[in-house]
């Protein structure tokens, strides 16, 4: 029930609001629109420019255009079926006469009556027996000072089905005034610094722009803010971070170099940078907290063996967490192997291999497990370096409970890694905390990937392929979307649905069909880890000549010995998960090929994967999917906010460097934000919403 004399605020429920129903309510809800607050900062999407009109006498047939006119006439009929209500009018501007044509209207020759003056606009279509015409087109009566709908820049809401862009526009047009109640977090110095408008002018123009001009001064305002708040969380953390306590690992130069140079293979330049970077950061008594950013099989593994076997050399613990017990079990082997004339204990710690006893402290060397590492009653003697694998993997909360696990007072080194590529602009966004190094280099001696789109007619040749590289003594990676189709008995089936390729039922066909004389292997999630390992055993040791598997092998298995990965449904997959996949072969001197195949073949799929055959830069690749699908689908939703970018663009390198250097300045002066009790409010909702506990 409304109330004429209600005073309205921003946290008035949409259903008090004058002409607001329950149908309606509901429809605002879905949006996610509950008050007047969620429905100003309900933004526009796109926007359509009508603030040019045109003379009637230069309407080409096909264009879309704006007219005003004269009302010159106005008349309705039936069509012969009586299904269908015609409107037609006639409109001039004193350049010529349009046609106007409206398809089940009838109440527009109440409406409007010949002598408005209307503002219309659509596509001008053209037939021998009516000449040109609109056909339904946006019109509104242009006798109105303040047009919403036409002769200006509109916008275009995200709607829901009842919401129109229309209704969206005289609902919150009158509510603008409440724009100014919104609190200004922005210091005004950095507003005058950037030219930056006050936030309620940027409210009003993101939704009513005047001009083209002021619509890009609300769009770089609210731009500036999401990238600030992130950039300001970051400068915090970093803050935080440099005001602890680290032991300083001294540099054994002779026994690392003698490390170094008995290794069966040269580090490449980027290797070498980016090993001395951290060697130079592990000597100082402030934790570490850097980066390893490197395209897939560019070597990160090896540098992170030389800081964990520096860090032995000073008599302390490096723990190493990774997000599977697939990667967590070669990278202990891996370890095994590197080290296996320097004497170091190195240890296994997974949920389902050598749990740790509550309070036992752990004494070896290196120690390699998954989030078994943070368990509760886990504890180190003296852990002084933490690696973190595929480190979009794991949140900042889980990241600061393996700190929690040593009996020291000091912080651990970090050193974080990740196996998918991340461009510049965006690494500059989401890890503004951390320090970076980049390895964009691959190990001398590799041969580029041959990858391949391959037609269904080309099906049984790509098979054909196969056995001959399995007869050379290669193997092969089958890598499947779906572990299995679900029940139809259970689940609602479409034809598209039907389409995905299943590893259980791929793994049943090759070996019995298609692979009956080959050695075949299944591999995925629901598998126990002691088959799992098994498993992939028996394939390192090519007791298997095809892997079948889904996603559990995206990052860091590492079988030298494949040669082919075929990726069924590739239009299911993320560009970088692609490259994820593809980096799985290609780790040795023997030519390695990926092979694509798909059950679309739109011009969109066929657009996309056409990336992954033209370039193997898994940098270039990662920047493509970024922008097809956003920094959410890539990285992963906890991203630092990057995901809820509604203005700010992650290609946008001169407001990004804006952002972090502002931050940077706000924080060094009032580290606390103590003096900016807005912007501290601010930044707390903002880690709400992100889940930074």
């Amino acid at each position: 029930m409304k109330t004429k004399n209600y005073q309205l605020n921003l946290k008035t429920r949409v259903e008090e609001l004058y002409n607001v129903g329950q149908v309606c309510q509901k429809h605002l809800n879905r949006l996610g629109i509950f008050n007047i607050q969620d429905l100003l900062l309900h933004f526009p999407s796109r926007y359509e420019d009508l603030s040019s009109t045109k003379p009637i006498i230069e309407a080409r047939p096909g264009e879309s255009a704006t007219f005003k006119g004269q009302l010159m006439k106005i008349s309705s009929r039936r069509t012969k079926n009586r299904r269908m209500i015609i409107i037609e009018a006639i409109i001039s501007d004193g350049t010529s006469t349009l046609k106007v044509i409206f398809f089940n209207q009838p109440f527009l020759t109440r409406f409007l009556r010949p002598g408005d003056n209307l503002v219309l606009a659509g596509k001008v279509d053209y037939k021998p027996y009516l000449g040109k015409y609109l056909s339904n087109p946006t019109y509104e009566k242009s006798n109105s000072p303040t047009s919403l709908h036409l002769g200006r820049i509109v916008p275009i809401y995200p709607e829901t089905r009842g919401l129109s862009s229309r209704w969206l526009r005289l609902k919150i047009k009158p509510l603008l005034k409440f724009s100014s109640d919104f609190a200004d977090p922005l210091p005004l110095s950095i507003k005058k610094r950037l030219d930056l408008i006050n936030l309620d002018e940027a409210l009003r123009q993101i939704h009513f722009p005047d001009f083209r001009e002021s619509l890009k001064a609300a769009l770089k305002r609210l731009a500036f803010d999401e990238l600030f708040i992130i950039a300001l969380c970051a400068e915090i953390l970093r803050h935080k971070f440099h005001s602890l306590q680290a032991e300083k690992i001294r540099f054994k130069k002779n026994k690392i170099a003698s490390f170094v140079k008995a290794l069966p293979f040269q580090l490449t330049d980027c290797q070498k940078r980016a090993a001395w970077e951290i060697i130079c950061d592990l000597g100082k008594n402030k934790p570490m907290n850097r980066l390893l950013n490197g395209d897939v099989g560019s070597g990160k593994t090896i540098v992170a063996a030389i800081a964990a076997f520096l860090v032995s050399l000073n008599n302390r613990q490096t723990a190493i967490m990774a997000p599977t017990e697939v990667l967590a079990h070669q990278h202990y082997q891996n370890f095994i192997k590197l080290f296996k004339n320097y004497h170091l204990k190195i240890e296994l710690k997974t949920s389902s291999h050598n749990l740790v006893r509550k309070d036992k402290l752990i004494d070896s060397d290196i120690i390699i497990g998954t989030h078994a590492l943070i368990q509760e009653g886990v504890k180190f003697k003296n852990l002084a370096l933490t690696i973190i694998d595929e480190q979009h993997r794991f949140g900042v909360k889980q990241r600061a409970l393996i700190k929690q696990r040593s009996t020291k007072r000091i912080t651990p080194h970090f050193l974080t890694m990740t196996a998918t590529p991340i461009p510049r602009t965006l690494s500059l966004a989401l890890y503004g905390d951390l320090d970076i190094s980049t390895i964009d280099e691959l190990p001398r001696g590799r041969q580029r990937i041959k990858t391949s789109l391959i037609p269904p007619r080309k099906r049984n040749q790509a098979y054909d392929f196969i056995r001959s590289e399995v007869k050379k003594g290669r193997q092969v990676f089958v890598i499947c979307p779906l572990i299995e189709k679900p029940d139809r008995n259970k689940e609602k089936m479409t034809f598209d649905f039907d389409n995905r390729k299943a590893a259980l039922e791929e793994y049943q066909k090759l070996k019995k069909t298609i692979f009956p004389n080959l050695k075949i292997g299944l591999l995925h999630g629901r598998m126990k880890s002691k088959d799992k390992e098994k498993t992939m055993q028996q394939f390192k040791k090519k007791k298997l000549d095809i892997l079948v598997s889904t996603s559990v092998v995206e990052v860091g298995v590492d079988i030298p010995n494949a040669s082919v990965m075929m990726i069924e449904g590739a239009e299911r997959f993320g560009l970088s998960q692609l490259h994820q996949f593809r980096g799985r072969v290609g780790r040795s001197k023997h030519q390695s090929y990926c092979l694509l195949f798909s059950q679309s073949w739109g011009e969109e799929t066929r657009t996309r994967l056409k990336i992954m055959v033209e370039t193997n830069d898994g940098f270039k690749i990662a920047e493509a999917d970024l922008k097809l699908r956003g920094p959410g689908e890539v990285y992963g939703e906890r991203q630092h906010g990057a995901s809820n970018l509604r203005f700010a663009s992650l290609f946008d390198l001169k407001m990004i460097k804006f952002s972090r250097n502002e931050a940077k300045k706000l924080i060094a002066k009032d580290p606390n934000l103590a003096s900016h009790p807005l912007l501290l409010n601010k930044l707390k909702a903002f880690e709400k919403e992100i889940h930074l506990e």
